[in-house]
């Protein structure tokens, strides 16, 4: 059965997110499961050293919270793209796309035969820990994991239509932070520039009849990329989170703790 995310952007349905790297926790996933409003989150092993190891301890968490999971990756090599889905994962993120070759190899890495050359190996969570059959095993692997490619670079957005045309890749996702650097406008989420590439985005996906997600950069960044058709937001972030707590404590008891001296 495929997971909550997917269930919901193939219904046209609004997706929201957190992503954890720096602060992966079991709790706070649970925490966010009561408190934060999110379908979903995604694991970051592109920027965050979190082991398979790690990633295992943080998936069982996100079941027993009826959590959906994902992990963002770099494509560099077939172990990186899908050993996530082993873990437990719904899907893979693959972030810095540069080509269409980069795009063909992670859905190749990401799928099993006949649509890819993903070793088998049903003795996981993905596998219900060995208990079915492996036919049924690489059809519902096929249907139901998936795979998004990140749009954050110049090379990516001149071929996004191509990308989006790719068969196995399900939907894409803006990196605005990246994407800003590559065109030149660093932070300037509204940047003609910026903005155009998110237009070309957006088109692409409207053409191939895919979705696409994006980071949310402010209210305001949200509200146009959902005027351009995004379903999944990534609302906020575990260091985010402990951020803006750090700083309402801080700001709420102010006036009334002084600092002598």
């Amino acid at each position: 059965m495929s997971g909550k995310i997917k269930q919901l952007l193939d219904a046209g349905q609004i997706v929201r997110t957190m992503h954890m790297g720096q602060l992966p926790s079991p709790k706070l996933i649970e925490v966010a499961a009561v408190l934060g409003g999110v379908d979903g989150v995604w694991i970051d092993q592109e920027h965050c050293d979190i082991s398979t190891a790690q990633m295992e301890i943080l998936l069982v968490a996100c079941r027993a919270a009826k959590m959906d999971a994902f992990a963002r990756v770099a494509p560099t090599d077939y172990a990186t793209v899908m050993r996530p889905m082993e873990a437990g994962c719904s899907g893979v993120m693959v972030a810095q796309i540069r080509t269409l070759d980069q795009v063909h190899q992670s859905v190749k890495w990401a799928n099993y035969p006949p649509i890819g050359e993903r070793g088998i190996y049903p003795g996981n969570s993905e596998g219900a820990w060995g208990t079915v059959d492996l036919a049924t095993h690489v059809s519902q692997a096929n249907r139901d994991r998936w795979l998004s490619v990140q749009i954050e670079t110049t090379e990516a957005v001149e071929i996004v239509d191509q990308i989006a045309a790719v068969e196995g890749v399900d939907w894409l996702f803006v990196g605005p932070a990246d994407l800003s650097v590559t065109l030149g406008v660093p932070g300037q989420f509204d940047h003609p520039d910026f903005l155009a590439a998110l237009r070309r985005v957006s088109a692409a996906c409207q053409a191939v009849g895919k979705p696409w997600g994006t980071l949310c950069r402010s209210v305001q960044y949200a509200e146009q990329s959902r005027e351009l058709g995004c379903q999944l937001f990534t609302i906020y972030g575990d260091l985010d989170s402990f951020k803006s707590g750090l700083e309402a404590g801080r700001d709420l008891f102010a006036g009334v703790l002084q600092k002598s001296g």
